[in-house]
């Protein structure tokens, strides 16, 4: 079994080589939860769908960016859940205001999320 500190040590093309494996894995491991895997799937329509709608390169980074930023948040909310339950499956507060941030961090990013998408087809219907 490689070393949890293995990776600091890595130069160069090797320790991007083995970043990137690390990626995967997590994406993987996201993958698993329901729902990063409803934001992947919504993902894999919006963004061609920011593509046809996007006047612009910015139109296109703001719709787009939005998506990939939502299944950003998620993936950090629920490595940190996971951390915590890692601690113990016992109640505490301070576990549970952590968990709340978080899950107040997916709700602001789902609203910023949908507000972008909803003046955008706005603009581009009632034009």
């Amino acid at each position: 079994m490689e070393s949890p500190t293995a990776q600091k040590s890595r130069k160069g093309l090797n320790r991007l080589w083995h970043a990137a494996g690390y990626s995967l894995a997590g994406l993987r491991a996201g993958w698993g939860e329901t729902a990063f895997r409803q934001e992947a799937i919504a993902a894999m329509v919006l963004v061609p769908l920011a593509a046809w709608m996007a006047h612009s390169w910015v139109e296109f980074v703001l719709l787009a960016g939005s998506v990939v930023l939502l299944m950003v948040v998620e993936l950090l909310n629920t490595g940190i859940e996971t951390a915590i339950d890692r601690i113990g499956p016992e109640w505490h507060p301070l576990s549970k205001r952590a968990k709340d941030m978080c899950s107040a961090a997916v709700l602001l990013t789902v609203l910023i999320t949908a507000t972008i998408w909803i003046l955008a087809l706005v603009q581009r219907f009632s034009a």
